[in-house]
């Protein structure tokens, strides 16, 4: 049976598009650690970018509040007026942004903000510049478009900064979009504040898009947290693209936003309608008590964050032949594992690999977001986990 549905998928013609793209490489460690674990294998997940912490009490109340008050037909395509002006408002109160409702979108999570937003910017031939190391679906997005990325190498021993100047090198005519993502998925870089500033001004001036990917914005631990949607003069070449997952730990219930000159706000709604319509109704009335409601959470979830990336940081650099840097943002390590190549071993997705299936600690292979030397290493957990991952990564590369 088996023989025959692999003879069958092989004979099937696939078309073009689909063909540019892989697998997401974070789901693909999801699923392998959930076989293990569905074998009773006890696995140490540091892999899924995830909260551990519970969505907030007041959030899910309000979804279960629109489930009783029959909040559940269809909405608008983009999202309630109610949620669009929620967005607009919390961006406006903690960024000095000065967004309508028209220049807003709801989105069945960041990563569909995302795609809606290349799909309608990037053109066969497209030139895309994407900062090294990326996180994972960005290459793929801008591939199913038909665009080209133009990837910007950053150096390790600096932080994997990126800087305008690095950027500008890279222009070229077919330059379309310039991607920005800060803090990083997946080294934690945080990208300062005047250089971000100055790429939104050499796209402006150059008629370059610059998308800003804010997924971890909130989780900025190198000092006060900002957004190039303050910089109001240059909006017009501008999109920002924001999740609730991860500053309200709300990964499944999957709501994410993009923001930007109603033109394109408008085409990616156009797109949204011809796929999934409107997000989830009783999702975007939780979201609205998430952006309307109290933001203590989010701060002691930012807290709670900088522990456990002091600790997983300094446990990765007692392990002998193994170097990290201090990620300055979102909830990511990532190790160069380099040192232990020749042993055995002798690449990020053979390691990754074998400390899943021998050490049972799940972690994402660098080659995913663009590098052959690291692996990603989830802290979004308990320092007890933490532990535990710990120990059995020390005990593995000692072997080697």
């Amino acid at each position: 049976m088996t023989t025959a549905v692999t003879e069958a998928t092989q004979a099937i013609k696939f078309t073009e598009r689909i063909n540019r793209i892989e697998p997401s490489a974070t789901m693909a460690v999801v699923a392998e650690a959930d076989k293990l674990r569905s074998q009773g294998i006890d696995v140490v997940d540091f892999g899924a970018g995830e909260p551990h912490f519970a969505t907030p009490q007041h959030i899910k109340d309000a979804a279960i509040a629109a489930i009783q008050g029959n909040f559940t037909k269809y909405t608008a395509v983009p999202g309630t007026a109610e949620l669009r002006d929620a967005i607009v408002h919390r961006h406006a109160i903690d960024f000095d942004s000065d967004y309508r409702r028209e220049e807003a979108i709801a989105s069945v999570g960041g990563k569909h903000a995302l795609f809606n937003a290349i799909q309608v910017l990037v053109d066969h031939g497209d030139e895309v510049i994407l900062p090294v190391p990326y996180w994972v679906s960005f290459k793929d997005i801008v591939r199913y478009a038909g665009g080209n990325c133009v990837l910007l190498e950053t150096d390790e021993n600096k932080g994997f900064a990126v800087t305008a100047k690095m950027v500008e090198r890279l222009i070229a005519p077919r330059t379309k979009l310039i991607i920005l993502n800060s803090p990083s998925n997946p080294s934690g870089a945080v990208m300062s504040f005047d250089d971000m500033a100055e790429v939104v001004r050499l796209g402006a001036q150059r008629g370059i898009w610059v998308m800003s990917d804010e997924c971890y914005v909130y989780l900025n631990y190198a000092g006060k947290r900002f957004s190039v949607g303050s910089l109001r003069e240059y909006r017009d070449r501008m999109i920002v693209v924001g999740s609730l997952s991860k500053t309200y730990a709300m990964t499944g219930w999957r709501l994410g936003y993009a923001l930007g000159p109603a033109a394109v706000i408008s085409a990616m709604q156009k797109l949204q309608s011809q796929s999934t319509s409107n997000p989830t109704s009783i999702v975007q009335k939780a979201a609205v008590a998430a952006l309307e409601g109290p933001q203590q959470c989010v701060e002691d979830m930012r807290q709670e964050y900088i522990k456990l990336r002091n600790h997983v940081v300094s446990g990765l650099r007692s392990i002998p032949g193994i170097k990290c840097t201090m990620p300055e943002g979102a909830f990511y390590a990532y190790p160069n594992i380099s040192g232990f190549f020749g042993r055995g071993v002798k690449s990020a997705a053979e390691v990754a690999g074998k400390l899943l299936r021998e050490a049972h600690v799940a972690t994402v292979p660098g080659e995913g977001f663009g590098t052959r030397e690291h692996i990603r290493v989830s802290y979004a957990t308990s320092i007890a986990e933490l532990d535990r991952g710990l120990e059995r990564m020390r005990k593995f590369f000692g072997s080697l």
